[in-house]
């Protein structure tokens, strides 16, 4: 399993926003970046540096992603029919630990990694421990019967600040998700703008 260093919040206030919508983001409260140059006055930001945050900003709000995994989703993306950003999006909503946070089958997209690894998920029957797996339209996603009763997934199931989107057919009473269809990144809840076209342009420089 890939190390994550970084802690959730720095990454929030590093991109200055609060980009999974926690209410205890310290964001909510300091809008500046961390350390102690955190509070400086920022230029205006180059056509670069506006691709790079975009780019931080996808790659981390998917559990800050491996900057080798986020360049084969990019790789993917381009290969493939339609517009390139519809892509990128569509493949990262395909990740198994993605489907399990839309779920709200844990309150985290970081929870939602460890919870698969730890083999708590069945898809299509069969248990899957590979966070990056690609689920497809018509997947069914459930939580093994032994692991319901984690007091992880209880509380998820309560909370209150972030829906399941439609795209998924979510039945908490059985703890299973299907997956109806590829979303389109209008569809997609980010608490924050999201801007895939910008990241394909930072990899086609």
């Amino acid at each position: 399993m890939t190390k994550r260093a970084e802690a959730k919040y720095k990454i929030d206030r590093r991109m200055g926003e609060n980009i999974w919508g926690r209410p205890k983001s310290p964001v909510n409260r300091r809008e500046y970046g961390p350390g102690q140059h955190g509070q400086r006055r920022k230029g205006k930001p180059t056509p670069f540096g506006t691709q790079l945050k975009a780019k931080q900003k996808l790659k981390g709000y998917y559990g800050n992603i491996s900057e080798k995994q986020f360049r084969k989703y990019y790789a993917e993306a381009i290969r493939m029919k339609g517009d390139s950003g519809n892509n990128l999006i569509g493949l990262l909503e395909s990740r198994l630990d993605t489907v399990v946070y839309r779920a709200k089958f844990v309150p985290t997209v970081f929870a939602a990694r460890q919870f698969v690894n730890h083999g708590h998920i069945k898809v299509n029957g069969r248990r899957v421990n590979i966070a990056s797996y690609l689920v497809k339209v018509g997947d069914v996603i459930e939580i093994k019967e032994t692991s319901r009763q984690i007091i992880l997934v209880l509380e998820a199931k309560q909370l209150a600040e972030r829906d399941v989107p439609d795209y998924y057919e979510v039945d908490h009473t059985k703890m299973s998700a299907k997956v109806m269809r590829v979303p389109l990144p209008a569809e997609v809840p980010y608490p924050v703008i999201m801007e895939p076209n910008l990241v394909i342009e930072f990899y086609s420089r």
